[in-house]
């Protein structure tokens, strides 16, 4: 894999990493302010607003940055520049259309989303919420197009930092409107939960300063090879726009899949789990499962994220030169550095789930939260193997079978959930899930092998000795787990989570790091990308 693969991969993963663990830890005090009832508010909220933003983007973003890459790999970049303002104008308009839908349907979504009042959050109060959030829609798909044109010219950095400066506003606004509603006014979660949905319109607005920021600073740049390009050629409106429409309905699959999987949940979970007798822990499951629980393992999925965002541009250039060695290299080396990096992170996230969530959201309730945790968590490698199998499927031009993927995947979990939910409650959901991500994936898998006649031996191969480093690895954690508890009350305090959750994770990155290390599987997976050479030449000169 090319070094400026590797470093538009540092960046947006970096940068995603950041933006994730940082809502990761805003909704530890965010908890403290609105509870497991304020959390489930949230997510009503959220879910049917995240949908809409994969629709009204359709794809377009990810789909600019293939365009643009490709015609800029052709000497073409005049094109590029018409293909992003006809991508501006369009995604105003279906963001405004977007805004009006959830702000007009804000009553419809509460009533099929709130089966029963008596358990918590009544239909007013979600109707409320999703009125609050849908301002976003206006500015954000527009937005996503300025940073998709980025991408397309290898420029990661304006992704990067809009994406870090609209979480923190966010986070500000979020965190700062809940004490002042809560703490001082004493007011309802409601109202807090209403603002810190709205927080999602201050933070794109920030985002959009950011972006400014940097197109006035690249501007000369993209002019001059305008100027210094080939031999100009003609290209119509309608055939860029049905070029970039080609490309883009799939792209929609490596946004909305999380989404709409949890949009199943939010139609269906509190009807199932009300008439199979569990009612008065549903909101405290949905809640656990598709915020706080879905923060956590949100951070390994960000790996396969800010790698498939980075693969599509560079995997569409291999594939339209026809580069058939440098493209089996990339799709290789993208599959076994998610692997590498999202196996040993599901399997620790599993092992010290109870820890992971006490330490984080409290103890209360916890033999039912950490439960679901511990069961939720592999579902982070099923959906960063989905994120970047969808990507490559772009990369060469096989788009349309990550529709078929995404298509079964939904009705898999559409079909199963409420059966399931009914026999083993939260969990039951977790297990759709899981059979639903399990199915797109082969699908996927299955194309690509199909598609351009691609092995997956290699990986195989080193995915085996990821999983037995990974299963190592659970078992040194399980016995330091052991050990501490005999020293230690087991579990009887946050500051006792919070001290075997550090240790354990310190213990366990060590074990699993310096097996990969002394087999050479941290040689063979990044070889290429001078990371590993960087950290021996810096060792050798601390010495």
């Amino acid at each position: 894999m090319s070094n400026k693969i590797v470093k538009g991969t540092l960046i947006l993963t970096g940068a995603a990493f950041i933006s994730k663990f940082l809502g990761m830890i805003y909704v530890i005090p965010f908890n403290e302010f609105v509870g497991s009832q304020g959390g489930a508010l949230y997510y009503y909220a959220y879910n049917p607003y995240t949908v809409l933003i994969s629709l009204s983007t359709v794809g377009i973003p990810l789909a600019v940055s293939k365009i643009v890459s490709k015609y800029n790999s052709l000497g073409q970049v005049q094109i590029s520049l018409k293909v992003f303002r006809i991508s501006m104008l369009f995604l105003l308009c279906t963001g405004f259309l977007a805004f009006l839908i959830l702000y007009g349907s804000s009553g419809w979504l509460a009533k099929r989303i709130i089966y029963s009042d008596t358990y918590g959050n009544t239909v007013e109060d979600v109707q409320t919420v999703i009125k609050m959030v849908s301002f976003a829609l206006i500015i954000i798909p527009a937005m996503s197009v300025v940073r998709g044109f980025f991408q397309g010219n290898q420029s990661m950095e304006p992704t990067a930092v809009s994406q870090v400066v609209e979480q923190i506003v966010r986070i500000i606004f979020v965190l700062g409107s809940a004490f002042i509603i809560i703490k001082i006014y004493d007011g309802t979660v409601t109202l807090a939960v209403s603002f810190a949905t709205f927080a999602a319109f201050i933070g794109a607005i920030s985002s959009c300063f950011v972006l400014f920021y940097f197109w006035k600073k690249y501007a000369k740049e993209m002019m001059g090879r305008v100027k210094r390009s080939r031999k100009q050629i003609y290209v119509s409106t309608k055939e860029l726009t049905l070029e970039l429409f080609s490309y883009a309905g799939p792209f929609i699959l490596v946004g909305i899949a999380i989404p709409l999987y949890q949009l199943v949940d939010s139609f269906t979970f509190n009807r199932a789990m009300i008439v199979a007798g569990y009612g008065e822990i549903a909101e405290l499951s949905i809640a656990t499962i598709n915020l706080y629980g879905h923060k956590l393992i949100s951070i390994p999925i960000t790996i396969a994220t800010g790698l498939s965002l980075t693969i599509v541009p560079a995997l569409t250039e291999s594939f339209t030169k026809q580069n058939r060695a440098k493209l089996v290299k990339e799709i290789n080396q993208s599959l076994q550095i998610v692997l590498l990096l999202v196996i040993p992170a599901v399997v620790g996230l599993s092992t010290l789930a109870f820890e992971a969530y006490g330490s984080l959201y409290g103890m209360e309730n916890l033999h039912i939260t950490g439960d679901l945790l511990m069961w939720y968590a592999p579902i982070a490698l099923l959906f960063s193997l989905y994120t970047v199998t969808a990507a490559i499927l772009q990369g060469i031009n096989e788009q349309r079978y990550a529709l078929v993927s995404l298509s079964v995947g939904f009705i898999v979990k559409l079909c199963l959930n409420a059966f399931l939910i009914h026999q083993f409650a939260g969990k039951g959901s977790i297990l759709a899930t899981g059979l639903a991500v399990t199915f797109a994936v082969i699908i996927n898998l299955w194309r690509i092998k199909r598609g351009i006649q691609f092995s997956f031996m290699q990986t195989f191969k080193r995915f085996i000795f990821m999983v037995i480093f990974s299963f190592i690895m659970a078992i040194v954690i399980i016995g330091v787990k052991y050990v501490f508890y005999i020293f230690f009350p087991a579990m009887e305090s946050r500051f006792i989570a919070t001290v075997m959750l550090l240790v354990g994770v310190m213990i366990g990155a060590i074990v699993y790091l310096l097996l990969a290390y002394k087999s050479t599987l941290l040689d063979f997976v990044l070889e290429g990308t001078n990371i590993l050479e960087r950290f021996r030449r810096k060792g050798r000169a601390n010495r």
